[in-house]
Parts: structure tokens; sequence; C-alpha cells
């Protein structure tokens, strides 16, 4: 009966030292919800290496890899948002270390869990933001050689204190 205890403790070490906290609470993928104001921006995601992951309209929610296969490879992506008649604005996600994989592998998984379980697997990242709200400026249109402009915007895009500066062209 006592060397039955003892292999279960020693399985249970086992599993503990070759494990990595990060690994076993986390996940290697993280989904991000992605929105726009305005609603209906078309989206465009790339990783670090210019490779195309996702093409989309918001409002939306993506999965991404936290990393990219590599040893301590954490993925970076470039999310770009766009809308005819405003300005397009690029967003990147970046991956760091999460709170499981520096505390936990304190705690819990060592040396084995810090330096080789999760940087492999890449649930020691956590992608930020995670929750991603774009805001779209209308577009400026400049039609003019004397330094004069002209600028073309929506109404409701105007703060309240503009309306008394407008003129009426038509």
């Amino acid at each position: 009966m006592k060397a039955k205890g003892i292999a279960t403790a020693i399985m249970a070490a086992t599993i503990v030292m070759t494990t990595g906290c990060a690994s076993i609470v986390g996940e290697p993928t993280q989904m991000l919800s992605i929105n726009s104001s305005p609603d209906g921006a078309k989206i465009a995601i790339t990783d670090e290496k210019g490779i195309s992951v996702f093409k989309g309209t918001t409002p939306t929610t993506v999965t991404l890899q936290k990393a990219d296969g590599s040893y301590f490879g954490g993925k970076t992506y470039a999310l770009t948002i766009s809308k005819e008649g405003f300005e397009s604005q690029v967003i990147t996600i970046d991956s760091n270390p999460n709170g499981w994989f520096i505390g936990g592998n304190l705690l819990f998984g060592g040396l084995i869990g810090w330096l080789i379980v999760d940087p492999l697997t890449g649930s020691m990242y956590t992608l930020s933001p995670d929750v991603i709200n774009g805001s779209l400026s209308p577009q400026q249109v400049s039609t003019s050689d004397d330094g004069k402009s002209l600028n073309v915007v929506l109404l409701e895009d105007l703060p309240s204190e503009a309306y008394d500066h407008l003129t009426r062209i038509i």
C-alpha cells in the first residue's frame, strides 16, 4: 500500500514538474472583439510576417494565435480598419507574458514550465488589446492650390458648437 502512495506522489510531482502553469490554465489562441464607429467598417489583420490572417467587417470577433511556434515567439498583428469616406486606422495587437506564466511558474511550474513548456506552447502570452473600439475620423477633402481647402464632413460628425460657423453653399 505504501508503494502505491509513493508511486502516486511521484506521478503527481512529475506532472507538475513537466507542465507550465500558463499551459495548464491558458490557451494557445485568444478571442478578440473588434468594433468601430461607425459600424460596417472593413477590417484586415496581418501578422508580423505580413501574412493576411483575417478579413471581415465590424462588429466581429476573431480568434488569433498567441505565439508563432518558435521559442519565446509571441505574435504581433496589424489591424487595419477602413471605411469609404473615413480615414483608415491601424492598430497594433501585441503579445505579452501573462500572470500565470510569471507568477504561476514561480509557485508551481518551476524552471521547466518557465523556460521550456510555456514558451513553446504559446499559452504564456496574452494578446492586447483584447477589445478593440476603432473610431474612424471623416476624411477631409482638400481642393485648392492657393492654400484654401474644402472640408466635407457629415453634420452628425460635427460638434454642436461648430454649427454657428457653417455656411450654406447650395
